[in-house]
């Protein structure tokens, strides 16, 4: 299993990864000052064959629109990898977000 830590203004990540998934714990807060961090890297994940990944929000402690259009692509983009992407343990902040966005309807989420 290998992990990486990377860290950028309000946002960190560690990422861990096994025969099924990646796992990546975002740490922090996910706004338009750090959503380009998170698409950099989930976007070189991505386009280093993972695409299956389970984005860990367990300490997410915010995420505003900038940050939900980073989800989206990257739900595109390992859709058009035939990969998949979980949003797992959001806190309730980023859970009423999704609902409000009705994006629940379109991410997996698990507790």
């Amino acid at each position: 299993m290998a992990e990486a830590v990377g860290a950028s203004g309000e946002v960190r990540f560690v990422i861990s990864a096994d025969d099924d998934a990646c796992v990546v714990r975002i740490i922090g807060v996910v706004d338009a000052s750090t959503a380009p961090t998170v698409e950099e890297t989930l976007t070189d994940l991505i386009q280093s064959d993972s695409t299956h990944l389970v984005l860990d929000l367990s300490e997410m402690e915010f995420i505003d629109s900038t940050g939900l259009g980073v989800l989206v692509i990257a739900l595109k983009r390992v859709a058009e990898r035939d990969g998949s992407l979980l949003l797992q343990s959001p806190r309730s902040g980023a859970r009423k977000v999704l609902s409000i966005t009705r994006l629940d309807q379109v991410f997996p989420i698990s507790d």
